[in-house]
């Protein structure tokens, strides 16, 4: 009965499914793994951000650049406070507010974002508190550059004069007078009053949309799988069923051209069957 699974067309179905199902299998456990090193880092992160809090500052210079393994590290650097900027739209324990950003002047010349703190409402630079005077020695969180548009960094333009919507040397270097740091750090403590910033996890280490799309992904591979085998057992039923049909006779023959002849014409020999006068029979 099962002797139609050697015919050609069950032969390119099995191949199909033998290589279909392991194809799966494969890609939805790429995909699981890549949740899990999503996951995995989220983690990692969390226990950088909590041994960088006690680690010992260590020099700018030493950090740079800036990459996932430095980000959230203390900082130290030296200098002078010169421009300061306000960046708006930005929130600090489920308030609206701004940051104050003043650049410092380092001996190198370049200047190093340093964000002093957050005050709430509108961005108003006659309530941001002057930067101090002299030569300063600033210790935060070494930050990488924001990009506009992504993690809640505005994208908008059009800004007042003295503000920003990223913190970054490609934003800054049109608004400064000299280079700046590809990086950026936030104060632990804040001056004159602001709160602090809180440092944010390098971007691609935490549970956002592309963990999640990951996991469904791995779910639709599964699914695809289990429905191949489906498939291929429904065939294999409903073959092995007509199989059986056919071999008790359920299943009616195809009429053969004899047959056909005989029914058109009324004699077995394929001739028109005439009268007694010779002229064929109505």
């Amino acid at each position: 009965m099962y002797r139609f699974l050697l015919t050609p067309r069950w032969w390119g179905i099995n191949v199909f499914v033998l290589l279909a199902i392991p194809f799966c299998i494969f890609m939805g456990s790429w995909q699981l793994s890549r949740f899990e090193a999503r996951v995995q880092d989220q983690r990692d992160a969390g226990e950088q951000a909590a041994a960088a809090r006690t680690d010992p500052a260590r020099p700018l210079r030493e950090l740079l650049p800036v990459d996932q393994d430095t980000s959230g590290k203390q900082a130290v650097a030296t200098g002078r406070y010169g421009k300061q900027l306000l960046v708006p739209d930005r929130e600090v324990d489920g308030r609206r507010g701004y940051y104050v950003l003043t650049l410092l002047r380092t001996d190198g010349g370049r200047a190093l974002p340093v964000v002093r703190g957050w005050l709430p409402g509108t961005a108003d630079p006659a309530k941001a508190p002057a930067a101090p005077a002299g030569e300063v020695t600033v210790t935060g969180a070494l930050q990488v550059s924001e990009s506009p548009g992504s993690d809640g960094v505005s994208a908008a333009g059009g800004l007042p004069d003295g503000q920003t919507g990223a913190i970054s040397s490609a934003s800054l270097v049109n608004l400064v007078p000299y280079k700046v740091y590809d990086a950026w750090i936030t104060l632990a403590k804040a001056d004159s009053g602001m709160t602090a910033v809180p440092a944010t996890a390098p971007q691609g280490t935490g549970l956002d949309l592309k963990a999640f799309q990951n996991l469904g992904y791995t779910g639709e591979w599964f699914v695809f799988a289990g429905f191949v085998v489906f498939m291929w057992f429904r065939l294999l039923r409903r073959e092995a069923e007509f199989a059986r049909d056919a071999e008790l006779g359920l299943i009616p023959t195809e009429e053969t051209d004899q047959d056909r002849d005989q029914e058109l014409n009324g004699s077995p020999d394929g001739n028109p069957v005439r009268d007694a006068a010779g002229a064929p029979a109505p």
